[in-house]
């Protein structure tokens, strides 16, 4: 799930200027792009080279972790030709909660996310790595198509948010934190309801109902790769410091992991139905 908070509020009149929900003037906006964005900056001040080379560089690093991961789940073949999976690590949930509190220390400490986000990184991709094993092991080839689901949303949501198909409001931005966070409470109370043996079904079955949900929560993980396009290119603008490079990084990664979490669920409900 990705982190609203992340998107806003991090600005800072002293950091980066008034950006926080005030909408810069867009002519500065389009000046500051084209003054910083391959110059890679004075190396004082956020630029579009250097989030790029954070964003690879935490991408690199959470590929490598998610391949460890990947190692730690042990399956075999029955006799009838199907994979099943014979260990999961059951501590990598630690991994998650390690993630999560590092995505809500970064929230808070921004200046922080040059050394927080390749933990987070490394943590996150132990799961990932793990839990797309498992979904491999029971629909060959899913893997590769939630992959390739992911990238060619990313790519959709970004030729979009620069042609300005989309602009991204104060109004949208306000929906799609507000939506997401809804959805995140949703997703505690049903983990909550689970742990007293009440199951939220439609969450996981392969119901019209749990695909319409699946395509929501992964249209909603899309809608936020615009707020982290968003906030790229107002902090380029607004000259922000070199650590939102980082910042930027992790809260595009937080969503990518999460819209391809739900690529993964969404495409097993599809091939259950």
């Amino acid at each position: 799930m990705a982190n609203p908070i992340l998107k806003e509020s991090a600005f800072t009149p002293a950091d980066a200027g008034e950006v926080g929900y005030g909408a810069p003037d867009r002519s500065a906006m389009n000046a500051g792009m084209a003054a910083t964005d391959f110059s890679g900056g004075d190396g004082h001040t956020m630029s579009l080279r250097g989030t790029l080379w954070a964003s690879a560089v935490l991408g690199a690093l959470l590929l490598v972790s998610a391949a460890c991961g990947w190692m730690l789940v042990h399956t075999t073949t029955n006799v009838f030709g199907q994979r099943q999976v014979t260990s999961f690590p059951s501590w990598i949930i630690i991994s998650v909660l390690v993630g999560f509190g590092l995505v809500m220390l970064c929230s808070f400490k921004p200046h922080l996310s040059r050394f927080l986000a390749p933990l987070y990184a490394v943590a996150e991709g132990l799961f990932v790595g793990a839990i797309s094993h498992v979904y491999e092991s029971a629909y060959k080839g899913i893997v590769v198509q939630a992959v390739g689901a992911t990238l060619a949303v990313f790519v959709v949501m970004l030729v979009l948010f620069v042609t300005r198909t989309i602009k991204v409001t104060n109004r949208l931005r306000s929906t799609i934190m507000a939506a997401t966070l809804g959805l995140a409470v949703f997703y505690g109370i049903s983990l909550l309801l689970n742990l007293f043996g009440v199951d939220v079904s439609f969450i996981h079955d392969a119901s019209l109902l749990g695909i319409g949900f699946s395509v929501l929560a992964a249209g909603l993980a899309a809608f936020n790769l615009l707020l982290d396009f968003d906030v790229i290119e107002r902090g380029i603008a607004a000259k922000a410091p070199t650590y939102f490079e980082w910042f930027a990084g992790l809260g595009l990664l937080v969503t990518i992991v999460w819209l391809y979490l739900e690529m993964l669920r969404l495409i097993a409900k599809l091939q259950r139905n």
